[in-house]
C-alpha cells in the first residue's frame, strides 16, 4: 500500500523563468505534478506571456492550481504568495542581494551557480543566510550524483591506490549568438559591477566544482593556491578556454582545463588519478569508468537526486542539503582568482578559424588542437603552457 503524503506541497518563486529558468521550470513542473512544490510566483522584468505559461504547462488551473503570480518585485511577490523557497536563476551580478532579500524575510532558497561574483559578495551573502537561519542550496546538480558517494568509497578503500590529483575537462561549443544573449554574457565586469561569466566561472563551473567536491569537499580552508591561464579566441572579455591548477593544502593537484571553441563539443568529466589506477566521473551522464592494476574495466551508471527536491526533503524532514554553500567556497576561491587575475589573453588570429555548423547554423570560434590539448590537461595535470600550446608559451596570469 503506498502512503499517503500529508505535508503541504513547498510554495516556490522562480526568479529568472527565461533562459536556463525554462529548465527549472520543467522541473518545478514535475515536482508539482509529485505534490512536492507549487510554483506560486515568477519574477521577471518582463512577465511571461500567455503563450511562454502556456508552453511550461503553467497557462491554465491545472491540478487545482492557478497560474504562477507575476511581479518585477521580487520582495513584493515573496510577500504577497506566501513563498516558503526561492530559486534565483538571474544574471550573476544579482545573485547576492536577490538572496539576501529572501534571506530578511524566511524564505529558503535554491541559489544557480556561480553563488556570487566576488569573495567579498559570497562572503556577504553566507553571512547573510546563517544569521537568518534559512537554508540554501547551491546550483551545481552534479552535486545531487549518486556517482559521488560510489567515487569516495572506492577512493576510501584503496580501489585506485593513494590518490596523486585529480583533473577535468571540458570542450563545449558556443556560437556568437550565445555571447549576446545577454548584456552580462562573456563579460568581466559592467561599468564597475563585477560579473566574472567566464568558462571556468560559468557555463563549465561544474567540472571545476565537482573536481573540488572530491578533492576536498568544497572547502575553502583547504585550498593553498591557485594558478589560473585565461584565454580568449571570441572578441569578448571574460576567457573561454582557460586551465587552472587548485593545489590543496594537502598538496593534492586539481588541475581544470576547459573551452568553448571545441571543434566537436563533448561531455565533460573529472579524474581522479591514483597510484595503480584511475576513476572517471562524466558528471552530467553519472557515468563512472574504474581503470585500475590487474583488473579489466568496470563502467556503471548511477541515480541523482534533484537538488529542489533535495531542498524540499530538507525543510519536511531536515536531510542534509547536498550543495549547501560551505561546499562552494574552494569553487569561490578559483572565482576570485579569475576575477582578480589579469585580463584575458587573446589568442592571435591564426590560432583559431570560424566554422558554420549546418544549416542556418550560426558562426563560431574553433582552436584547432583544443579538443586534445584539454584530454592531456585532465590526463596530466598540467596547465595549457605546460603542453606545449603556441598561444600559451606565457602565462595568462597566477595567483599565489
Amino acid at each position: 500500500m503506498t502512503a499517503t503524503r500529508t505535508t503541504a506541497p513547498v510554495p516556490v518563486v522562480l526568479a529568472g523563468a527565461r533562459g536556463h529558468g525554462r529548465w527549472h521550470l520543467a522541473n518545478l513542473r514535475r515536482l508539482q505534478h509529485l505534490g512536492r512544490v507549487r510554483l506560486a510566483g515568477i519574477c521577471e522584468l518582463e512577465p511571461l506571456s500567455t503563450q511562454e505559461l502556456a508552453d511550461s504547462g503553467f497557462g491554465a488551473v491545472s491540478g487545482g492550481h492557478e497560474p504562477p503570480e507575476q511581479s518585477d518585485d521580487f520582495a513584493a511577490l515573496l510577500a504577497s504568495t506566501g513563498a516558503r523557497a526561492a530559486i534565483i536563476c538571474t544574471p550573476i551580478q544579482t545573485h547576492t542581494d536577490l538572496a539576501l532579500t529572501a534571506a530578511a524575510r524566511g524564505v529558503h532558497l535554491l541559489l544557480e551557480k556561480p553563488p556570487a561574483a566576488t569573495w567579498a559578495d559570497y562572503a556577504r551573502m553566507t553571512e547573510g543566510v546563517r544569521q537568518a537561519g534559512v537554508a540554501c542550496q547551491v546550483g551545481f546538480q552534479s552535486f545531487g550524483s549518486h556517482a559521488l558517494p560510489v567515487i569516495r568509497e572506492l577512493v576510501r578503500t584503496g580501489a585506485i591506490g593513494n590518490v596523486t590529483g585529480i583533473g577535468a575537462a571540458g570542450a563545449w561549443v558556443r556560437d556568437d549568438a550565445y555571447y549576446r544573449r545577454a548584456p552580462w554574457a562573456g563579460r568581466r565586469r559592467l561599468g564597475a559591477t563585477d560579473v566574472v561569466d567566464g568558462v571556468l566561472t560559468n557555463p563549465l563551473a561544474h567540472a571545476v566544482a565537482t573536481a573540488l567536491e572530491l578533492a576536498c569537499a568544497g572547502r575553502a580552508e583547504d585550498v593553498a593556491s591557485i594558478e589560473a591561464e585565461l584565454f580568449r579566441a571570441n572578441d569578448i572579455e571574460a576567457d573561454d578556454t582557460s586551465s587552472v591548477r587548485i593545489t590543496t593544502t594537502d598538496g593534492l593537484p586539481v588541475t581544470v582545463a576547459v573551452t568553448l571553441c571545441a571543434e566537436q563539443a563533448g561531455e565533460p568529466y573529472v579524474m581522479v588519478h591514483g597510484e595503480r589506477g584511475r576513476i572517471t566521473f562524466w558528471y552530467k551522464q553519472d557515468r563512472v569508468l574504474l581503470q585500475r592494476a590487474g583488473h579489466g574495466p568496470e563502467e556503471t551508471v548511477h541515480g541523482r537526486t534533484d537538488l529542489l527536491e533535495n531542498l524540499a526533503d530538507h525543510l519536511e524532514h531536515g536531510t542534509p542539503l547536498l550543495a549547501p554553500p560551505a561546499c562552494t567556497g574552494a569553487f569561490m576561491r578559483v572565482v576570485e582568482a579569475v576575477r582578480t587575475a589579469p585580463e584575458p589573453v587573446p589568442l592571435p588570429a591564426g590560432a583559431w578559424a570560424t566554422r558554420y555548423d549546418g544549416p542556418g547554423g550560426g558562426a563560431r570560434r574553433v582552436v584547432p588542437g583544443i579538443d586534445a590539448l584539454v584530454a592531456a590537461g585532465a590526463e596530466s595535470l598540467s596547465l595549457f603552457s605546460e603542453l606545449g600550446a603556441p598561444w600559451a608559451r606565457v602565462s595568462a596570469g597566477a595567483t599565489p
